[in-house]
């Protein structure tokens, strides 16, 4: 076995650091193997030394001077979370020649680019695969896996907290707010879970993802994103009654429009069919479909989160930085050969379904049906939910052929307007399987 030694400085010691310590301890042997040389930590940085800490993590590692800590290491690992001082101790240590793994799916999508330059200038390595699924490796299968496949499109549950909160809601019947109280008093969501039920984590993620798969740079700041808020036990109830679950879905695709190839990255709720793969992911597991032109489709499943599952991905990218540090090689660079324009809210069409509370009398359904002509929308299919309504109205569920958000928006408003449509329950885009 090898004698040589590779530094390796931890930032951050909360749950995923603490595990990540506990692994690089209790199999060092192993690691040691698999990387050709030994992962030594010379350091764990942390914001106060004086608070407990498990029995795995050597105090005496554990310092304030992260700074310091970066430029005497072979290889770091970020765990921080967040922007700063996240961001500049990353570049600290590529400027240093250090190989640099990371969880950081913010930082990622916020200031990829620059990171990427400064490691292809300095020759290291940076690798991210906890930063966007937890254990499942979808960042190495994309980017690796797929990179001689021309990849369509990406379409994935990548948020555990909301893919639990919406599963409580369909299995249990209960609301949002009880969901999400589930959900923090399991761990599931923190004591402040706007990144979560608002959609920036998972968009966070899908422009990590849409990035590779693209070969095109994307920010988080060009992925529209609407949360799950807003969803309703009635509309969870809604989409039981006909054969659907409702998910968080995370979604890029690469379109052609009359302008040439493009593509078009979004987080929103979106209803499921029974028989996709997706509509089978419970609690707080994570799942991406990613479909290729010549593999054709294939589904990345498994934790999402937690402290073991996301250590585990940081000791995989940890082990191949460590193997290119032994042997000189160099893992993968940032491809956005492809340069792909974004589309915008006008060239992305899906499918909608519409909820609406109309009075129950003759000739609605022709007034309802008009309009969408008028506005150029094409009816798919429509149903009368047999339920309940007040004041003797009745429920009409309204589903279209593919539409651009645009046109769906002006009809849905136009709908709004007529006498005998009392209220637009919902409008939530549907997912083809």
């Amino acid at each position: 076995m090898s004698e040589r030694a590779l530094r390796v400085a931890v930032l951050g010691c909360g749950t995923v650091g603490t595990e990540v310590v506990r692994l690089l301890t209790e199999q060092a042997d192993d690691l040691t193997a698999r990387t050709g040389a030994r992962l030594e930590v010379v350091g764990i940085a942390v914001r106060d030394t004086s608070v407990p800490r498990a029995d795995v993590v050597d105090t005496r590692l554990l310092t304030t001077d992260a700074s310091g800590l970066v430029r005497r290491a072979d290889l770091v690992v970020e765990l921080m979370g967040g922007i700063e001082p996240a961001r500049s101790l990353v570049l600290e240590a590529i400027e240093a020649g250090a190989g640099v793994v990371t969880a950081n799916k913010a930082l990622l999508a916020a200031h990829g680019p620059e990171l990427y330059e400064a490691a292809e200038e300095r020759g290291v390595d940076l690798y991210f695969e906890a930063a966007v699924a937890g254990a499942v490796p979808v960042v190495r299968g994309v980017r690796e896996s797929f990179a001689g496949d021309h990849v369509r499109r990406v379409v994935g549950i990548v948020n555990g907290t909301t893919n639990f909160i919406l599963d409580e809601m369909t299995a249990r019947g209960v609301g949002f707010g009880e969901a999400l109280a589930d959900a923090q008093a399991l761990g599931y969501a923190e004591a402040d879970p706007t990144a979560d039920i608002d959609g920036h984590d998972a968009a966070a993620k899908i422009a990590i993802l849409a990035s590779l798969a693209f070969h095109t740079r994307v920010s988080i700041e060009d992925v529209p994103v609407e949360g799950i808020r807003y969803v309703t036990a009635a509309d969870v109830e809604a989409a039981t009654r006909g054969h659907h679950v409702i998910k968080l879905l995370a979604v890029a695709e690469r379109r052609t429009t009359e302008d040439g190839e493009g593509i078009t990255v979004r987080v929103h709720p979106a209803l499921l069919p029974l028989e996709h793969p997706l509509a089978a992911v419970h609690g707080a597991y994570n799942a991406v479909v990613v479909d290729t032109e010549a593999a054709g489709r294939l589904m990345f499943y498994g934790q999402g989160a937690g402290g073991a599952p996301t250590a585990s991905a940081v000791l995989g990218d940890l082990v191949a930085a460590g193997r290119n540090r032994v042997s000189g090689g160099r893992g993968p660079a940032e491809s956005r050969y492809a340069d792909l324009p974004l589309l915008g809210a006008d060239q992305v069409t899906t499918q909608f379904q519409l909820r609406l509370e109309v009075a129950d009398v003759p000739g609605v359904l022709a007034q309802i049906a008009g309009t969408f002509g008028e506005k150029g929308l094409s009816i798919m299919t429509v149903t009368q939910e047999q339920v309940q309504a007040t004041d003797g109205a009745a429920v009409l569920v309204v589903v279209t052929h593919r539409a651009s958000e645009a046109a769906l928006a002006a009809t849905a408003d136009a709908v709004a307007r007529i006498p005998s449509v009392k209220r637009v329950l919902a409008v939530t885009r549907v997912e083809d399987v």
